[in-house]
């Protein structure tokens, strides 16, 4: 039986402004960026090992580059960007007294801004990403971690992600796992695992 509904937050819930911001940080987008962004640097800042400043500090690989990378702005355009898929808010207000809800994310400590600005606490039973756990999906860590926190077993979850990979590792410690395409796509596979939605 479903017990908890486990939603990623970015792509899933809300807008992901990572791309949009980068190029307000830099000047350049993603593609240009890829033989110049440092690969370590996000992961490392999503579980908590950096802070935002050592972030931006280590964006590019070689810290000597010409280029730089302008935190203000990427915050000024991040913060801008942020805004609940079409239908989701509606869902997630929807499941209460359902299901158990959880945000489960890889997301850095910027997290407790959106958990604050669209009312999460309130609106589910508990807020738990990278930043959090120490751990970014789709290591089985992570899941395991929330499990831990949540006081559920794997079987009881339905974990809710836009990525396959992340799904596929919800599903490798023995959740139940759903590729987020739309709010629709998501309540018709809810009334499937027997919620009324």
């Amino acid at each position: 039986m479903l017990r908890a509904l486990c939603l990623d937050l970015m792509g899933t819930l809300v807008t992901d402004p990572y791309r949009e911001a980068v190029r307000a940080a830099t000047g350049l987008d993603l593609e240009d960026l890829a033989q110049l962004k440092n690969p370590d640097a996000w992961p490392a800042f999503e579980a908590a090992a950096i802070d935002e400043d050592e972030y931006a500090r280590r964006f590019f690989t070689d810290s000597t580059s010409e280029h730089t990378f302008d935190l203000q702005a990427f915050h000024r355009v991040r913060r801008a960007g942020y805004r609940f898929l079409p239908g989701m808010e509606a869902l997630l207000d929807d499941t209460a007294g359902r299901c158990e809800r959880y945000v489960a994310s890889n997301y850095p400590v910027w997290v407790e801004e959106l958990a604050t600005r669209f009312r999460l606490r309130e609106r589910t039973e508990g807020v738990w990403a990278s930043y959090h756990l120490g751990v970014r999906k789709p290591r089985a860590a992570f899941y395991l971690r929330l499990l831990a926190r949540i006081d559920r077993t794997p079987g009881e979850c339905l974990f809710v992600d836009d990525s396959a990979d992340n799904c596929a590792g919800a599903e490798a410690v023995g959740m139940r796992a759903h590729l987020f395409v739309d709010a629709d796509d998501l309540r018709a596979r809810l009334r499937a695992e027997g919620l009324t939605v």
